[in-house]
């Protein structure tokens, strides 16, 4: 099981009981894609992990573990909606975004945590495309913040709600 090699690599993955957070929602689906919104530096408690800007505040090995908690928390959704990490197929893209002082031009480094983890943990399914970019500020002032697409398997269903959003539910068999 992917969540026990997880935990072998000295990570625990975050629980998230609803599909959504405000008004805005953690993933939706289309067809076997399932489209993750940006996921921020949080531990398994839902504390953030990494504050400030990479090149002034934080050095690029803090930055690489901030993107790596995102990754997680981005795998916390999809098992939210899919049931397990093995109902990944393969991840198609991985977009990083840095907070970054005005001089810092190492974000690609910065965003290889989140994309060797996922290669340590899938992998050839963990191979992606991605882009990384610095910004000038995240919210809540976090170092790093990740959103992704990936391919997964057809245990999941979208429905159409009002105003055509398409929301993500589980098929379940009761």
């Amino acid at each position: 099981m992917l969540e026990d090699k997880l935990k072998r690599m000295g990570y625990v993955l975050p629980v998230f009981d609803d599909s959504t957070t405000g008004k805005i929602e953690r993933g939706l689906v289309d067809g076997d894609l399932l489209f993750i919104s940006g996921q921020v530096p949080k531990d398994a408690d839902g504390k953030i992990t990494h504050r400030g800007k990479l090149g002034s505040d934080l050095q690029v090995s803090e930055g690489y573990e901030a993107a790596r908690y995102c990754a997680l928390n981005c795998l916390a959704v999809a098992k939210l909606f899919t049931k397990s990490l093995e109902g990944i197929v393969r991840i198609m893209r991985v977009r990083g975004f840095v907070n970054s002082s005005p001089h810092f031009t190492r974000q690609a480094e910065v965003v290889n945590g989140a994309s060797e983890l996922l290669i340590e943990l899938l992998g050839s399914r963990g191979r992606h495309t991605r882009t990384a970019v610095g910004v000038a500020a995240l919210p809540g002032d976090v170092a790093v913040e990740i959103d992704m697409v990936m391919r997964v398997r057809e245990n999941v269903q979208s429905t159409r709600t009002e105003g055509d959003e398409i929301r993500m539910q589980h098929q379940d068999a009761t």
